[in-house]
């Protein structure tokens, strides 16, 4: 994901920095890192990047309402609870130790597999962390907000598809160890310059590194922690709907627009060119998700279904997250297109082998991130589709194998299910003893 010493934005040699004149030995570091841009391209490039990190931060509230407005009302305040811990939980680790770990800078212990620069975050002195940074493409701090507001987005992956049955402590720890290992070692198997990036694998903003690590977490939560009760009754699934579908679409819409810094911040600069285009490949997608959705539902259940074109938008924005910046618009339109339709189908899957994800969580991040990364070798002339498979494959075994560990050492020695009266009360009033809609909620068995 950083580009290391590519050069970004060409400018003038560096006499300032944001009207501040640089010290003889600031400026021979600054110039000696890489070729210096001038310090008004810095302040412009720096100033997307710090957009792209709030833009992202949005997003969380829109995975806290899409959550929310598919789940029941029971379980509001869980949900709103964890999606608001986990940001604080992926910066934190993320801080501590996994920023270091993700980007070795080239201190592995096993090569390419596994390294770590240090543990902690400190910022290199005087230019060297501001304009020597990165070429002049942002500072040392703005690096590390864009890669945490990341690391944060894995974890809330798994909380949609959790939802409504896993005991809050439980969950908690389990992200505070994904986000804190699991997340920055396979990121550095390919944007930390490991063994993944030497074979080629390209990812350009997380449809493996994020959505489907997050999506193989999600997987091993579920099978773990078993169906929510009357979900799946005398070999017939009971559909468990959502409780506002207007706070579903706003979520989706403040994900969309979150998507904007997720793929256009990640080509960490403010390249005119490259990012408009990256905008441009990423809306397409998404749109062209929404009407493949809307078809295939349409066409196959007679009815359009406004949450599976809602998970159809979300569905073509993963899938075209590993190559907005290398494919065309046309085939980023097919991919969007074809992950609306499999979006659908994999929903209907996974009801069918009885795997209960209230929010299609694995659908859209696990199955779409997987076509997504596979779609890179597909149509683009300069990537392997079979080196984009040995990419996949290996995040998954690494991802799945450690998620199940995990979740299975938490079952055995302090359980990850809330016993069958909460569940039934709801857990905003086991979990916190407290309701989102009080005097309204109407608790009952189902």
């Amino acid at each position: 994901m950083r580009l290391g010493n590519k050069t970004v934005v060409a400018g003038a040699a560096v006499f300032s920095l944001l009207a501040t004149p640089l010290s003889a030995a600031e400026a021979s570091a600054a110039a000696g890192a890489a070729p210096a841009v001038s310090p008004e391209m810095f302040t412009i490039n720096n100033l997307w990047m710090l957009i792209a990190v709030f833009l992202v931060f949005i997003m969380h509230l829109g995975f806290a309402t899409l959550e929310v407005g598919l789940t029941r009302p029971k379980n509001t305040v869980n949900i709103l609870f964890k999606n608001t811990a986990i940001v604080a939980i992926g910066f934190l680790t993320y801080a501590f130790i996994g920023f270091d770990m993700m980007y070795p800078d080239g201190k592995w212990l096993l090569n390419g597999v596994f390294g770590i620069s240090r543990i902690g975050i400190s910022a290199p002195a005087g230019a060297a962390g501001l304009i020597g940074y990165s070429n002049g493409a942002y500072t040392y701090w703005t690096d590390f907000m864009f890669q945490g507001m990341f690391a944060a987005t894995a974890a809330t992956i798994v909380s949609g598809a959790v939802a409504e049955r896993i005991k809050l402590g439980s969950f908690l720890i389990f992200s505070a160890i994904y986000v804190a290992l699991i997340y920055p070692l396979v990121g550095s198997w390919g944007w930390g310059k490991g063994w993944l990036d030497a074979m080629g694998f390209h990812d350009f903003a997380g449809s493996t590194f994020v959505h489907s690590v997050g999506g193989w977490g999600a997987l091993a939560g579920i099978i773990l922690l078993g169906p929510r009760l009357g979900k799946y009754v005398n070999g017939k699934i009971k559909a468990i709907p959502g409780h506002s579908m207007p706070l579903a679409t706003i979520g989706v819409f403040l994900l969309w627009m979150g998507w904007f810094g997720f793929n256009g911040g990640s080509v960490l600069s403010a390249d005119p060119g490259m990012v408009s285009f990256v905008f441009v490949t990423t809306f397409m997608s998404a749109c062209a998700g929404i009407i493949g959705s809307m078809a295939c539902t349409w066409f196959v259940h007679r009815k359009p279904d406004l949450s599976m074109m809602l998970n159809g938008c979300l569905a073509g924005l993963v899938g075209i997250t590993a190559g907005a910046d290398a494919l065309s618009v046309m085939s980023a339109t097919i991919i969007g297109a074809i992950s609306g339709v499999l979006v659908v189908f994999s929903v209907e899957f996974f009801d069918r082998v009885k795997l209960d994800d209230p929010v299609g969580a694995l659908s859209v991040h696990l199955v779409c991130g997987i076509w997504g990364t596979l779609a890179v070798g597909i149509f683009s002339d300069k990537h392997s589709v079979s080196t984009q498979l040995v990419g996949i494959l290996a995040v998954g075994a690494l991802c799945l194998t450690a998620a199940l560990a995990i979740f299975g050492a938490l079952k055995l020695f302090c359980g990850i299910r809330v016993s069958e009266d909460e569940e039934l009360r709801g857990l905003d009033i086991g979990e916190h003893g407290m309701e989102a809609y009080p005097g309204f909620q109407i608790f009952t068995t189902q």
